[in-house]
């Protein structure tokens, strides 16, 4: 029985219509004093890797120290912002129902795994309504590590350390993107992954994922395959 859910967001719960991409080029402008001209991000690839590759893509060099400016100023504009995400934003199909059936099952926590800095992640759910289930202390963020699989070892050792402990086994990665289904394989997962991004159920298939739903609609269909 699954102990851990781990959420990707962006595209799995929540989808943001072009705003997030705009804050992250007036914080890469504010940073670096240049304004963004290309965005050389892809999807499942962490804000700290997106910086350095967007500064790379601008014959930038930066270091940590600039990417941790970076990670405040995203922050801090997702904050101020926090309307227009409202405005703009939406929570996709089923999430919250998907969100407060996971947390109708005993024993079971859910968290955030996400290649966004934690500040702009909190503020997308909590203006689009679907924050109060979720556990920040036990998630990862796109200031924890460069690469997908990373972060989500992180959340298993966080989870671990404030005293859960389970076997990578009881924990279920659902993401988007077959950087998703990778990142879970490869740190022992399981993995349900959701079409309701850029990439189809075959496209998800390809990358390893065994259980494929087209969204989180059916939340009777998603918690079945959590309890398998």
């Amino acid at each position: 029985m699954v102990q851990l859910v781990l959420w990707d967001m962006d595209h799995t719960l929540v989808a943001t219509r072009g705003i997030s991409g705009e804050l992250f080029g007036r914080a890469f402008r504010e940073v670096t004093g240049v304004e963004m001209k290309q965005y050389a991000g892809t999807d499942g690839m962490t804000d700290a890797v997106a910086f350095r590759e967007t500064a790379k893509a601008h014959e930038l060099s930066v270091g940590r120290g600039d990417f941790d400016r970076f990670a405040v100023a995203l922050a801090e504009l997702h904050l101020l912002r926090g309307p227009a995400i409202h405005e703009r934003g939406h929570a996709l199909p089923g999430a919250a129902a998907a969100l407060s059936g996971v947390a109708s099952l005993p024993g079971v926590r859910q968290t955030i795994v996400t290649g966004n800095v934690r500040g702009a992640a909190e503020v997308k759910l909590r203006v689009l309504g679907l924050e109060s289930q979720i556990d920040w202390s036990i998630g990862a963020y796109g200031e924890d590590g460069d690469e997908p699989a990373e972060l989500v070892r992180t959340a298993l050792g966080r989870a671990a350390r404030s005293g859960q402990e389970l076997p990578a086994s009881g924990a279920v990665l659902i993401g988007d993107t077959p950087s998703d289904v990778k990142a879970g394989i490869a740190s022992g997962v399981r993995v349900v992954a959701v079409a309701s991004g850029r990439s189809d159920e075959s496209e998800l298939r390809a990358a390893g994922a065994e259980s494929v739903l087209p969204g989180l609609d059916d939340t009777e269909e998603l918690l079945k395959l959590l309890a398998e």
